[in-house]
């Protein structure tokens, strides 16, 4: 019997061999194959990342689509994004990427889709996993079709950047899937690049491939510095997120990515309105508010933001986490190494400097997102009660995604982890001292109710 906890929020992922196993990819298969021949399909996508448990989990998986009756374009090693591509370029509407995204490598899972331009979430999570526990699946002999992605897609990133004066760039790719196209990429472009830890080995020997924790990106600040380049850009493990080093080796959160890019693109976009997470510095929003840009807080996770990206019709948007969504001169979905270039392009046209282009912005002392450890069930109950506490206070609470509560000098963020059995926080406010006190009160309080 499939196992309910590896269906998550917005994919479905655990432990390789203990939460997934290669029976379960199979069953995943079947339940995928039927239920897209059930709707009429006849044909999906399947790409894996370069994880060690990828390529077996990607072979079960695919067994059990094509023994349902599907054909399968299987794109063999890919990133996320050359996966998103591919349902783009060979006009198909599903498909499974096989991967954990920047977890550990003991990791792996799948992000399923069911539309060309969207990964399932929510409720038709919910609903897949019951279509494969009533296991009414369909048969059939479907046949699999071996297709190389990598030359239309490097093509694409060609054609989307454009740099002017040359700059030095460092790319530390955590070892995970964007090193097997990274130099490929560098090497058609007017810039000079070192790479660190760009070598294909999904054990992640280095550190966790995920940008959106520092003490991951301590490497690349000191080569950045080290080497006095212009420029570090951090890719998680499926290449789908970023993270940034200015050329004096701090580390750049996505939210002031955000600022700087809705300053580049404001005079060249029409649609004068901002997407990002709940996760977000009031930074953002005081520079979004100078620039009079229509703002939209909405919820964390890529598939809630991809979604709003194209149900609103905004041009560019983004999330905490380094999930960047350009549809100006992009496709729309998020690629970490496409994200890194266009800042790169911003100073390169501009013949500036990250650190530059950021020295007027309000700064606040802010938390990393803290994760506090507990269960799938008890999380939910948390954050409810999080909610009750705070309407007993009186506080300012916005509920888009668990409670963000607003002070005037400050704001605290606690919701639940869509991927992991935890609660995720994040403080902020203008002094440390207050930033302190109001860590140390919802920490208290979550403490008294775990």
């Amino acid at each position: 019997m499939i196992k309910d906890n590896i269906f998550r929020e917005y994919d479905i992922r655990g432990i390789y061999n203990e939460d997934l196993t290669n029976e379960e990819a199979y069953l995943i298969g079947r339940g995928f194959g039927s239920y897209i021949k059930n709707r009429g399909d006849d044909i999906t996508v399947v790409g894996h990342d370069n994880r060690i448990s990828s390529p077996e989990l990607s072979s079960n998986l695919i067994k059990g689509i094509t023994e349902s009756g599907i054909h399968v374009i299987d794109l063999g090693l890919v990133t996320t994004p050359m996966y998103y591509f591919s349902k783009i370029f060979y006009n198909i509407n599903s498909g499974i990427m096989v991967t954990a995204s920047h977890n550990p490598s003991i990791y792996n899972g799948f992000k399923i889709s069911f539309e060309r331009e969207r990964n399932a979430y929510g409720e038709k999570i919910v609903e897949f996993k019951q279509f494969i526990k009533n296991n009414n699946f369909t048969t059939g002999m479907g046949n699999i079709i071996h297709k190389d992605i990598k030359k239309d897609y490097i093509n694409l990133i060609i054609k989307s950047v454009n740099l002017k004066s040359k700059l030095k760039i460092v790319v530390d790719c955590g070892n995970g899937t964007g090193s097997i196209i990274i130099k490929d990429i560098l090497d058609r472009l007017n810039v000079e690049y070192k790479l660190i830890n760009c070598e294909s080995d999904g054990t992640f020997p280095k550190h966790d491939p995920d940008p959106s924790v520092n003490k991951n990106m301590i490497e690349l600040s000191n080569t950045v510095k080290e080497l006095h380049y212009d420029l570090g850009i951090g890719i998680d493990g499926d290449a789908d997120r970023v993270g940034l080093v200015d050329e004096q080796g701090n580390i750049i959160k996505t939210d002031y990515y955000l600022i700087v890019m809705y300053k580049y693109l404001y005079n060249t976009i029409g649609n004068k309105r901002a997407l990002f997470d709940v996760k977000c510095s009031r930074s953002l929003i005081n520079e979004l508010d100078k620039l009079g840009i229509e703002k939209t807080m909405y919820r964390t996770g890529n598939s809630y933001i991809n979604m709003m990206m194209q149900e609103g019709n905004y041009i560019f948007g983004g999330e905490y986490s380094g999930h960047i969504y350009f549809r100006d001169k992009f496709l729309g979905f998020d690629d970490g190494i496409y994200a890194g270039l266009r800042m790169l392009e911003i100073l390169s046209n501009n013949n500036t400097t990250l650190s530059n282009e950021l020295k007027d912005i309000k700064r606040y002392y802010s938390t990393e997102e803290i994760k506090v450890n507990t269960d799938d069930i008890k999380k939910f109950e948390i954050v409810s009660k999080v909610k009750d506490y705070c309407k007993s206070k009186g506080y300012n609470i916005n509920e888009t995604d668990g409670v963000r509560v607003e002070f005037n000098d400050s704001w605290a963020l606690i919701r639940v982890s869509n991927t992991t059995p935890c609660l995720t926080l994040r403080f902020e406010a203008e002094t440390m001292e207050r930033l302190n006190e109001i860590q140390s009160e919802f920490m208290n309080f979550i403490n008294s109710v775990l």
